[in-house]
């Protein structure tokens, strides 16, 4: 366990987040639940019944230069982190004469 015998270094992790630029993604996967929230509830302080036990997915990931603005929707965890930013796949069905 790290940090038994020492204080954990708060600021300097926060500063090293943002040096990475993980923060901004942080901040803008916040604001996309706060918004589901308050939608659905009228208020960001409650959350959404329809997102208990489900993870907010972008169209586009943060992580390939996505934002809200590309579009969110909610669902399953397990959906949302098995995919790893890659496009749904998507099948060729036969037309029919």
């Amino acid at each position: 366990m790290p940090y038994t015998k020492s204080p954990r270094p708060y600021k300097e992790e926060y500063q090293k987040q943002k040096a990475r630029g993980e923060h901004a993604a942080r901040m803008e996967r916040q604001r996309a639940r706060r918004a589901m929230d308050k939608a659905d509830t009228g208020t960001v302080t409650k959350k959404s019944p329809r997102r208990a036990g489900k993870d907010i997915s972008h169209n586009k990931s943060l992580a390939k230069g996505g934002s809200n603005k590309d579009g969110y929707r909610l669902e399953s965890p397990s959906k949302n982190r098995s995919r790893n930013g890659k496009k749904p796949a998507t099948t060729k069905r036969a037309k029919k004469k």
